[in-house]
């Protein structure tokens, strides 16, 4: 996915170095959007609005990314050697985020986590176990209260979906034609519009539950943006653009950033904002991602350091937010008391991030593939 894949996978291939940086962008926004959500009083008071979008935009880039890495690869690559790819690429980091989120689960003590003071050890460590394999976990089985399928590290959520895209593409997708697969992505586009415009929600915030409406959310968060990207990958070729970088930099900071349109008696306004923006604007930015060239230097490096803690930052950076979350809420702390503790989680994320990236995630990749990628399939 857009979160985790290597945008180099041959000597061949062009490196969308800009991509990976994009990648990095949209996942600090988020962290920000989580901190901050913690003192919001709805949806409607949020100070980076739109930062959930950032899932959105990660499934076009998954799309974009599985696309232009594997779609002519098939005659040299099984489907058990996709999914051993996806697998090592993925799990790594999965693994360590549950464990993590087991670790501080024990520090999360507060009200507005109605379950915890009833958790006893063998649910959280099963809990844990269960993460690990990414498999969902009913509401029943939620030892935290909030209706997650993940409770130690709820943004695994997305990663669940984006498993289900590489299964679907790896089995289905892959071997639909440019017009079967335009047909699949206008249907769901519609589905998209549908639900945020006139379904009464006006915004596409959900997904992470394993209840009927949750599972609704979080198909049509994926479907559309991700066989999106994945026809963008087939259908156009990247041009040259100067500056892309910072101009879609730019665009997506804008794009999570934006107020909420409209208030709880037009919600159909923010469903518009949104619709364009995953219909529209997602994929326009990784296509001008892609027409754009960075030199060696340092938009180069930060290209690179973006890109490699943009996955790790996403999937460990929950707990921690759980954590600050308790505080407030044990303390009733508002922002303006709160946002030096805020701004040391949010640095303490980057931190853990980029050593997990550089002392585990690395190097148990590499080690994988070694040991179980041939080079055929390399």
């Amino acid at each position: 996915m857009s979160l985790t894949s290597n945008l180099a996978f041959s000597d061949t291939k062009k490196h969308y170095a800009i991509l990976d940086g994009l990648r990095g962008v949209a996942a600090l926004m988020v962290v920000a959007f989580h901190f901050l959500e913690t003192h919001a009083a709805s949806r409607f008071e949020q100070v980076i609005n739109h930062g959930y979008l950032a899932v959105d935009f990660f499934f076009v880039l998954s799309g974009f990314v599985i696309g232009y890495a594997y779609d002519d690869r098939w005659n040299n690559m099984t489907i058990t050697e996709f999914f051993k790819r996806r697998l090592i690429r993925l799990h790594p980091m999965i693994i360590v985020a549950m464990i993590i989120g087991a670790v501080m689960f024990f520090f999360q003590d507060s009200k507005v986590f109605t379950n915890i003071h009833d958790a006893q050890l063998w649910q959280v460590l099963l809990t844990m176990l269960i993460g690990m394999t990414l498999i969902p976990l009913t509401p029943s089985l939620d030892v935290r209260g909030w209706q997650e399928m993940h409770p130690l590290n709820g943004p695994a959520w997305s990663l669940f979906f984006e498993y289900v895209a590489n299964i679907l593409y790896a089995l289905f997708i892959r071997k639909f034609t440019n017009t079967a697969l335009a047909i699949l992505v206008f249907i769901f586009g519609c589905v998209t519009i549908q639900y945020t415009i006139w379904g009464g929600h006006g915004d596409m915030i959900g997904g992470w539950s394993l209840s009927p409406d949750q599972l609704q959310i979080g198909f049509t968060r994926l479907m559309y943006p991700f066989f999106a990207g994945l026809l963008l990958s087939r259908v156009v070729k990247p041009g040259r653009i100067q500056n892309a970088f910072l101009i879609c930099s730019l665009a997506v900071i804008a794009i999570l950033a934006m107020p909420r349109f409209g208030n709880a008696e037009s919600l159909w306004m923010n469903g518009i904002y949104e619709s364009v923006c995953i219909i529209i604007f997602f994929p326009l930015i990784v296509y001008i991602g892609a027409s754009g060239s960075i030199k060696a230097g340092i938009q180069s490096r930060v290209c690179e350091f973006l890109g490699g803690i943009s996955y790790p930052i996403y999937i460990i950076h929950y707990p921690i937010i759980y954590t600050y979350t308790a505080w407030v809420a044990n303390n009733n702390v508002t922002l303006k008391d709160g946002w030096p503790i805020a701004l040391g989680g949010y640095i303490a994320s980057i931190v853990v991030a980029y050593l997990c990236l550089k002392f585990y995630d690395i190097p148990v990749r590499q080690w994988l593939s070694k040991r179980y990628m041939t080079k055929k399939s390399g």
